[in-house]
């Protein structure tokens, strides 16, 4: 490092220093709230903050930002600096690798300049002209907020459904545009999702409704072009509040599919598109823990199901006539130590996804039995899934490729000739990326209870392992979704100043099955946060670096294990991201108008029995602040998140100020016109990464 580097560092931590001295953290209120369930009193401090409407909440909220940017001003430069690496990086004028449905390929472009996308088609052939289906970018022109979702096109290729949400509580409004004449119809369905189902006539959608209160997805209509919102006919009501329900159609395009899940039971209904009025048939009534899923190929349904104690599910299939569970007969059996993870059918053949020690396997068998194999993947950790495959009829499929140090392909696979074909490899643009510089490899942590816990973990190779390194830690570990080791141009921005990055895979996502995720969720659900933190020791102790180097950043579910761990372990980490943090679990789980809610009993537990609420109450991280040292913590949330609400990180924040014990920064930054997913646009949502980054990296030169 030069000498005008080190004396920039040093005037930047003394400009730091003083800033926090010289600021003063705003003060919530106290408004103490008697909360009692099963006999046991909790007293909240801060439930005021859930008044959206409360002019003294949004006061509060807009002082926490002033604070943070003055806390943060500082890194203005740096954070400028990264946004515009990180958008440099990203190709500007960039287009989707085609795809073809129903004599039409489709593209979604990006233009230079602009930062929503672009959908157009070609008809029959790539070299045909360009049709523009829908320039989100007009959609969103004068509004601080715009997602365009569920575009789908009618069987007759002359009307384009689609979703709009204007304010970020993932509320859409679905319109419809006329293909030939340009012109938006005056349909619009309000308070729904965004994907509306064409059935075959082209004049008839289905579409799924919201709860107004929870925004539970509890009902599907039927509506017809020209006909107001209002005369819709609801052709089912899901009235378990721990259900959500949802429309599709089969790829097939035969049938139009109504599916009700919770957490851990499933039911499907079908009906076949070519009579939109008629009347749904339900393929298997719902069993409290069968959890089934429904693919169309010929005269039969095809079902990953764990039917029969098939903890990691296996396929069958039924006649469409009788398809109960009685016809349901075996096409795939249940392996104890492989995960069928996705099935993809074609006329000729199915591509299964199976997860085995982490790693997903893509294998082709043909339907007539001649051909039955696996695609070769060479890294050690790396990321392999399904793409676009929408084509029913095609020899080909389409699936994705990436790792911590390769950046993500699109790749084609001729199932007659045997050849990978990259279709597309994701652009880094620049001039200084080269994937040889970086290494990744994979590494296995002891859990308190000895149960070995994978970490895939990258750095630059000119980055060496020492006690000094700093090294950023994230987790997710819940839902059963797992985080697989992927690549991020964005990324590049810690790894090039120094950072190794690792992602726990803790136990509460599927990394190793869906025994791993069964051992993470409910009464189990403390072992995803020890996992973390035996994560965290054992790289200590290896020497990838230490307690005075060490962060941790998790969002959402992975925003409540960075509260967990923070309570838990803090003197482990000098600095947390908890990005929209679900942190306030056991009020939230009392809260059935709580958008969520009633659908998480079978993640969390359901707080109104009482092993559940006690289980729940010793780990929730808003119910167990304590008198000590927390980590330099920046949490993040949307004024309109529907997921977590803004409130929980609020009142969190409050709370760990009042018991915080030295000097560390607690900062919350509120998006005052976002929701869960952060900002819309295409680059807008690198400032606000920009920001964690910087503050991380302002941290590791104090």
């Amino acid at each position: 490092m030069t000498s005008n580097v080190l004396l920039a560092a040093y005037f930047c931590c003394l400009f730091f220093s003083y800033t926090h001295m010289t600021h003063t953290p705003p003060n919530a209120s106290v408004k103490e709230k008697k909360l009692t369930k099963h006999g046991d009193t909790r007293i909240d401090p801060y439930y005021w903050l859930n008044e959206r409407e409360n002019p003294e909440v949004i006061q509060y909220l807009e002082d926490e930002n002033s604070y943070t940017k003055a806390i943060l001003k500082p890194t203005e430069k740096l954070q400028k600096d990264l946004f515009k690496e990180m958008k440099g990086r990203i190709k500007e004028d960039d287009s989707s690798v085609p795809y073809f449905l129903n004599e039409y390929w489709y593209i979604r472009k990006f233009e230079k300049g602009k930062d929503y996308p672009i959908y157009t088609r070609k008809h029959k052939s790539l070299d045909a002209k360009e049709e523009i289906l829908l320039d989100v970018n007009e959609l969103a022109k004068d509004l601080s907020y715009c997602q365009v979702s569920g575009l789908s096109v009618s069987p007759d290729n002359t009307k384009l459904a689609f979703g709009i949400d204007t304010l970020s509580r993932r509320i859409y409004t679905i319109k419809v545009k006329n293909l030939i004449t340009g012109d938006m119809l005056d349909d619009e369905i309000h308070g729904v999702s965004s994907y509306a189902t064409w059935a075959t006539n082209s004049s008839t959608m289905f579409y799924t409704a919201k709860n107004e209160e929870t925004l539970r997805t509890d009902r599907i209509y039927r509506h017809e072009l020209g006909q107001q919102q209002d005369n819709d006919v609801m052709v089912f009501e899901e009235k378990d509040e721990t259900f959500y329900t949802f429309v599709y159609p089969s790829k097939s395009r035969k049938y139009i599919m109504i599916g009700s899940t919770s957490t851990m039971t499933s039911e499907y209904q079908f009906l076949g598109a070519d009579t939109p009025e008629g009347i749904f048939k339900t393929i298997h009534k719902r069993e409290r823990g069968l959890e089934y899923s429904v693919a169309h190929f010929d005269d039969a349904f095809y079902i990953s199901t764990n039917a029969d104690n098939s903890t990691n599910f296996k396929l069958v299939k039924a006649p469409i006539s009788a398809p109960g569970k009685d016809n349901w007969e075996d096409v795939l059996p249940h392996r104890e130590d492989v995960l069928l993870e996705d099935v993809e059918l074609f006329r000729e053949f199915m591509v299964v996804g199976e997860r085995q020690n982490g790693l997903l396997q893509l294998r082709v068998i043909h339907w007539d039995g001649k051909e039955d194999y696996y695609l070769e993947f060479d890294s050690e950790t790396y990321t392999a899934s399904m793409s676009t495959n929408l084509d029913f009829d095609a020899h080909v499929f389409r699936y994705n490729f990436s790792s911590l140090t390769t950046p993500s392909s699109v790749i084609d696979y001729n199932t007659k000739t045997k050849t990978k074909e990259i279709k597309k490899e994701q652009e880094v643009l620049g001039g200084t990326f080269d994937k040889e510089n970086y290494t990744a490899e994979r590494l296995w942590a002891t859990a308190d209870d000895g149960t070995k816990i994978p970490i895939s973990l990258v750095r630059h190779v000119d980055t060496d392992l020492t006690p000094n390194t700093p090294l950023l830690q994230y987790a997710y570990g819940s839902y059963g979704n797992t985080i697989d080791p992927y690549f991020s141009s964005v990324r590049l921005s810690l790894l090039d100043r120094g950072f190794v990055f690792a992602i726990a895979h803790v136990r509460g996502g599927e990394y190793l099955g869906r025994p791993w995720y069964e051992k993470g969720r409910m009464l189990s659900k403390k072992n995803t946060f020890t996992d973390f933190v035996s994560c965290s020791k054992f790289l200590i102790e290896k020497n990838y670096t230490s307690a005075q180097h060490l962060y941790a950043m998790g969002g959402s579910a992975g925003g409540l294990l960075m509260g967990a761990i923070m309570n838990m372990a803090p003197e482990l980490y000098k600095g947390v991201v908890a990005a929209v943090p679900f942190v306030d679990v056991v009020t939230t789980m009392l809260d059935d108008t709580i958008p969520l809610t009633t659908g998480e009993y079978d993640e969390w537990g359901n707080p109104n029995e009482k092993e559940y609420y006690d289980y729940i109450k010793s780990y929730s991280p808003y119910d167990n602040v304590r008198e000590v040292s927390y980590p330099n913590t920046l949490i993040t949330t949307g004024l309109h998140d529907s997921q977590v609400q803004y409130w929980e990180p609020a009142k969190w924040t409050a709370k760990l100020r009042d018991k915080h014990q030295g000097d560390n920064f607690i900062l919350l930054h509120t998006n005052m016109d976002a929701g869960h997913g952060g900002a819309s646009g295409r680059f807008e949502a690198l400032k606000e990464i920009a920001m964690e980054y910087a503050f991380l990296l302002h941290l590791e030169q104090n």
